[in-house]
This record gives C-alpha cells, structure tokens and sequence, in this order.
C-alpha cells in the first residue's frame, strides 16, 4: 500500500493572522522541508462585519466551541465596525513576500473576506469579476507576478466566481469541499481545476467532546487516504498562532509515520498533463459537519 500523500492549503483571513501568525508557520513548515499554499486575504480586513451570522444554525455552537475572542482578539473583531479595516496588502507586504522566498506557494483567497464570504450568493457576474480583480491587482502589487491559483474565503462559489476564475487563467483553484480533483460544472462546466479540501478543518473539530484536542493527530492519520491525495486546510490564526505547538507536533507525527507532504501546485501540473483522466462534477451548496452555513461541495 502507498504512503499518504498530503497537501497543506493556509487561508490566511485577517490582518493579525498575516502579521503575527504567518511568518512562523511559514518557517515552521520550511524548516521540516513542507512546502505548502499560501492564500492570501488583500483588502481590508472587516472581521467584524461577521456578527451578522448570528442568524445562521450552528454559529454559537462554533463560536463557543473555537473561543473566538481569545483566537483573533477583539482588536481583529471590532474591524470594520467601530474603525475602518486596516487594508491587510499594504500593510504586510513585506510578510506576504517572505513566504514566497521560504518557497511556498502563493495566491490569492480574496479580496475582502467577510465580502465575499457572505455576499458572494448575492452579487452579479460583473461584481465577483470585480471583486476578484481588485484581489489579483493587490496580488501583483505585493509580489511582481500574477496569482495563479485562488482559494474562495468560506469555500463560497458557484457560477460567477468559476466564470471570473476562468476568465483569470488561473492554473487550478481549491474553492471547495471534496473527494478528488475535478472539473467543476454549475450550470455549465468550467475550465480551471477544482482540488477540494478533504480534510476536517480544526476549527470544525475544537471543543467537540467526540474529538479531545490530544486525540486529533491521530484521528487525522486514521482519515487520510492512500489511494487519493488529501488536502488540508489550516489558518494562519489558528495553526499560526494559538495552536502552533499542536500543529508542529502534528506535522512531525505525519512525517515520522510516513505521510508524504506535496504542492497543490504540483499536483495541478501533474493532473493537466491528462486532463482527460480529470471527472467533471458539479459544484453545489451543501453542509459540512462543525460550520455553520453552506458553502461550495463537489457533488457525488
């Protein structure tokens, strides 16, 4: 049997978590040789414009089973709301580009993540498309080239944001929840690769009595398949920050059990090389066990 192969994605969200949480889980992940994909959130940062999800089922359980307030601080959760949102580009442009020279991948996440994160279902095709340019723009302004790959903020897409990748030449995107790679299709099929995230994500496991926080490494390994490639999402505020420790021991239990760590960029090469052998499937909204919401999943 093959050893899992293993793919990290980092959201990074928020003006704090590019400061303060990006630049250690960058050398973290450099220093045991991992490269991993770095997306990047280029606007302001309007944290606080998400209490309006008080309303969706399941967003006090998260927001009392994650600690919220001691995770992004209230500094980060009063953004956008009691003072403008810092604009997260211009300010850490120089962390933003320390990542690139570490090795990592780089590319875009969003422009304005509450934005897109909560508006996208309600904006027209004209409107992701400029959303997504001002994001590509404030890409190229940071590191001198354009984004190749984009990961949507809350997994949110559907046909205009395909449409805007598409018409972005992006190489691949991982904007959605998932088994494997694969084309998508909402109401007529698109060009630019989908690699989903198939893994849970901490902040879907923390404060679960099912999953102790001293347990997760293990159930981890149980989920990874090793017949298909498996795609973890984790976030600057959190692996980066309050629960580096357990993510630097996650990353050596992997390695000594004999995980192999991969690119997505890689990946993505190596699967357009037949891109006939790549299944189309439709992207859709749905749930995911431990977030509250709907967001983008590849259908069966």
């Amino acid at each position: 049997m093959s050893a899992p192969r293993l793919a990290i994605k980092v959201d990074v969200d928020t003006d704090r978590g590019t400061r303060e949480g990006v630049p250690p889980l960058a050398r973290l992940l450099a220093e045991r040789g991992i490269k991993a994909t770095f997306l990047f959130a280029l606007g302001p940062d309007n944290t606080g414009r998400a209490i309006r999800r008080i309303f969706r089922p399941g967003f006090f359980g998260k927001v009392s089973r994650t600690n919220i307030v001691a995770v992004y601080g209230w500094r980060t959760l009063l953004n956008g709301v009691l003072w403008p949102g810092p604009d997260i580009a211009a300010r850490n442009s120089e962390a933003m580009r320390a990542v690139h020279r570490l090795g990592h991948e780089v590319g875009i996440h969003c422009w304005d993540h509450i934005r897109w994160q909560d508006g996208l279902g309600r904006m027209t095709a004209a409107e992701a498309a400029a959303d997504l340019e001002k994001a590509r723009q404030a890409f190229r302004a940071v590191f001198g080239f354009d984004a190749r790959t984009a990961g949507a903020a809350g997994w949110q897409a559907d046909a205009h944001s395909l449409a805007a990748y598409d018409a972005a030449g992006f190489d691949y995107a991982s904007d959605a929840r998932g088994s494997g790679p694969f084309f998508p299709r909402a109401g007529s099929r698109f060009a630019t690769l989908q690699i989903p995230t198939t893994l849970p994500t901490l902040d879907e496991l923390l404060g679960r009595p099912e999953y102790p926080l001293a347990g997760l490494t293990g159930a981890y390994r149980r989920w990874l398949k090793p017949d298909r490639l498996n795609v973890m999402t984790v976030h600057a505020e959190l692996e980066g920050m309050t629960y580096r420790s357990w993510f630097e021991s996650f990353l050596d239990a992997m390695r000594s059990g004999g995980v192999g760590f991969t690119l997505l960029a890689d990946e993505a090469r190596a699967l357009l090389a037949r891109p006939n052998d790549i299944p189309v499937c439709d992207l859709v909204a749905g749930e995911v066990d431990g977030r509250s919401g709907t967001l983008a999943v590849q259908a069966a």
